[in-house]
């Protein structure tokens, strides 16, 4: 289960480059246009990916930064975002790289930002929800993207597989 994890973890930085470095061709204004997106923009969507993951990378860890909405615009310059990003990923990956087995196969307990309860559940289908999650908001950036630059790179998991050998034996 953990080299899954750690494939997913591998991808997620392998999509979120091939996504940046093709949102780094847009004007200010394309990156900032309210496109009918659940978060309105592309800078939205992004922003909404790294607070995301800082939600669950603090909920997992104890530790790092904690965003205060699910909406809420930690950068608005795409290269400071980009750079947040990059560290963002390299934890994530550290942090499945460093799991053992048992806590794999163990429970986390957290607090949702919208309810006051205390959510108790299994680490590994959290850990997917985490990888979903991103892959859900990344495939709206794509459309965003491809819209407003004519184009977007491939994030095809087996594209990732195919130019890395990962999951492939």
């Amino acid at each position: 289960m953990k080299a899954l994890f750690a494939m997913m973890a591998g991808y997620n930085q392998w999509a979120n480059t091939r996504l940046y470095e093709a949102a780094d061709v847009l004007s200010q204004g394309q990156y900032h246009e309210d496109r009918g997106a659940f978060f309105g923009s592309l800078n939205g969507t992004l922003n909404h990916l790294l607070v995301a993951d800082r939600i669950w990378m603090r909920r997992l860890t104890g530790s790092g930064p904690q965003p205060s909405a699910l909406n809420e615009i930690l950068h608005e310059d795409l290269r400071a975002l980009k750079a947040a990003r990059i560290a963002e990923d390299e934890r994530i990956i550290a942090y499945v790289r460093d799991l053992s087995d048992d806590a794999l196969s163990g429970q986390i307990r957290y607090r949702r930002m919208t309810r006051p309860e205390e959510v108790c559940q299994p680490l590994a289908p959290l850990l997917a929800h985490l990888f979903n999650h991103q892959t859900h908001h990344r495939g709206q950036a794509h459309c965003l993207l491809t819209q407003l630059a004519g184009d977007a790179p491939s994030l095809d998991l087996l594209v990732y597989q195919a130019e890395t050998g990962i999951g492939m034996t």
